[in-house]
Order: structure tokens, then C-alpha cells, then sequence
């Protein structure tokens, strides 16, 4: 089995980020905020600001529903 791809015309469609793209893939591993800043060497107010967006742009009322649209719409592994 080949590595997971995105759908670029998804992502693209709806203005994520890749670095917000890369908090959702981080949070749906399991990491806090604060693990993922320190993985991402930025502060927890970063990875929220990156992520905040991308939770609206999905439609996600939490990070546990952005976690599954993301993985639904094939953005997230």
C-alpha cells in the first residue's frame, strides 16, 4: 500500500493551510496543542491559530469532528 495523498483539489477548495493541514494530521494522531507545539517548535496560541480556521472551513464544531471530516474528505491519513 502507497503512502497516503491528500485530495490537493479539497484542500485547495476549501483555503486550509499546510501547516494547518499539518495540526490536523498531528491532532488526529492524538497530540495535544501543547505536544504539537513542541513537535512544531511554536506556541500553543500558534498551532490554535493555525487551527482554528481550518475547523471552521470544515464545518467541525470540536477537533475530535474536524479529526473525521478530515479523514472523510480524504485530507488526513
Amino acid at each position: 500500500m502507497g503512502a497516503f495523498v491528500a485530495d490537493k483539489t479539497c484542500v485547495s477548495r476549501l483555503g486550509i493551510t499546510p501547516r494547518a493541514m499539518e495540526i490536523l494530521g498531528l491532532i488526529a494522531t492524538g497530540l495535544s496543542n501543547r505536544e504539537i507545539a513542541g513537535r512544531l517548535f511554536v506556541s500553543e496560541k500558534t498551532v490554535k491559530t493555525h487551527f482554528e480556521p481550518a475547523v471552521d472551513k470544515l464545518g467541525a464544531k470540536r477537533r475530535s469532528q474536524a479529526v473525521q471530516i478530515g479523514k472523510t474528505a480524504w485530507l488526513i491519513p
